[in-house]
C-alpha cells in the first residue's frame, strides 16, 4: 500500500490519485531534505557507534562472567523492554533537564569544588563561576543521540554477547602469551573472530535510529528533526500521504541495501573459511 502511494499525487484536502508519477522521488531529492537525511545519517552514525563501543565491553563482561551470573546479567540487559520505549523516552527528561539528576549532581560537585578554593585561599578568583550554570543537555542533539542509545543499547549488546560465548578463548590466551597487549589481541584476534556479531548489532540499531520520530520529538529541539519527524508530518499534519511513503520507501530501501550487504560479508567470510 505504501509502495503504491508513493507514485501518487495528492487531490484535495483528502484526496490521493494514483497517477505513476516520480514526482515524490524527485522532490525527496531536494537538497532541504537530503540535508535533513545527512543530518539523520550523522545522529544515527553517532548512536550506532555508541553502542558498539558501549556494547563490546558490556558483551565481554557477561560472557566472561561466572556462570552463576550470566543468566542475572542477561535479565538486567533486557529488562528494560518490560517497560515501553516511550515512557522510557520521557524518564530521560527528568534526568537531563535544568534540576534534572545529572545537573543536580553536577552542582553539588561544583559547590564542593567552590569549598575547596576557599579553604586554599582562590575562592575569590571564580575560577569556577560566580553562579552554577547548569549544563545544557535537554532539547539538542546530544539529548537526542542518549535518548537513541539508551532505547537500543540493549540490541547491540545481545548479538555481540552471543558470538563472544561462542569465541574460543584458546585464541585469546595464545595471543597473549605470545606478547600481544589486549588493544592488539582485541584488535588482531576478538574483532575478526566477533565482527558478524558487531555487523548485525550494527544493523539492528541503525536502521530504526534512522527512522524514530517520536525521541526527537520529546527530547530534540527545532534544530534536530530527523528524516523520521518529517515522514510523520507528512502522515499527519500535512496530510501528503504519498511524499510521506516515498520518503518512507527511501528508508527501507536502505534497510534492503544494509542487508543485502550483510549478506555478501557474510557469503565472503564463508567462502574464505571453506577455502581454507
Amino acid at each position: 500500500m505504501i509502495f503504491v502511494l508513493s507514485f501518487g499525487e495528492k487531490s484535495g484536502i483528502v484526496g490521493i490519485e494514483i497517477t505513476g508519477t516520480l514526482d515524490n522521488y524527485i522532490r525527496a531529492l531536494d537538497p532541504l531534505y537530503l540535508g535533513i537525511i545527512w543530518k539523520s545519517i550523522l545522529i544515527a552514525g553517532g548512536a550506532t557507534l555508541a553502542c558498539l563501543l558501549l556494547g563490546y565491553p558490556v558483551a565481554f563482561a557477561i560472557a566472561f562472567a561466572p556462570a552463576r551470573w550470566k543468566a542475572l546479567l542477561l535479565l538486567i540487559v533486557i529488562m528494560p523492554f518490560w517497560i515501553n520505549v516511550l515512557i522510557r523516552t520521557y524518564s530521560l527528561i527528568a534526568v537531563f533537564r535544568g534540576r534534572g539528576f545529572v545537573n543536580m549532581a553536577y552542582e553539588w560537585l561544583w559547590m564542593r569544588a567552590n569549598e575547596l578554593l576557599n579553604l586554599v585561599g582562590l575562592g575569590g578568583y571564580n575560577l569556577l563561576g560566580e553562579f552554577f550554570t547548569p549544563l545544557p543537555l535537554l532539547y539538542n542533539n546530544f539529548a537526542v543521540s542518549a535518548g537513541l542509545v539508551y532505547a537500543f543499547l540493549p540490541f547491540m549488546v545481545l548479538p555481540l554477547y552471543a558470538n563472544i560465548e561462542r569465541l574460543d578463548r584458546s585464541y585469546i590466551e595464545a595471543s597473549l602469551d605470545l606478547g600481544a597487549g589486549h588493544l592488539r589481541t582485541f584488535r588482531s584476534v576478538i574483532f575478526p573472530l566477533t565482527w558478524q556479531g558487531a555487523i548485525s548489532g550494527i544493523i539492528i540499531v541503525f536502521i530504526p535510529s534512522l527512522g524514530y520520530f517520536f525521541i526527537p520529538a520529546i527530547l530534540g529541539g527545532t534544530d534536530s528533526q530527523m528524516i523520521g519527524n518529517v515522514i510523520e508530518r507528512q502522515f499527519k499534519a500535512a496530510n501528503d500521504w504519498p511524499f510521506g511513503a516515498a520518503l518512507s520507501l527511501l528508508l527501507m530501501y536502505a534497510t534492503f541495501g544494509a542487508l543485502a550487504l550483510r549478506a555478501v560479508l557474510a557469503g565472503r567470510n564463508a567462502e574464505g573459511k571453506g577455502g581454507v
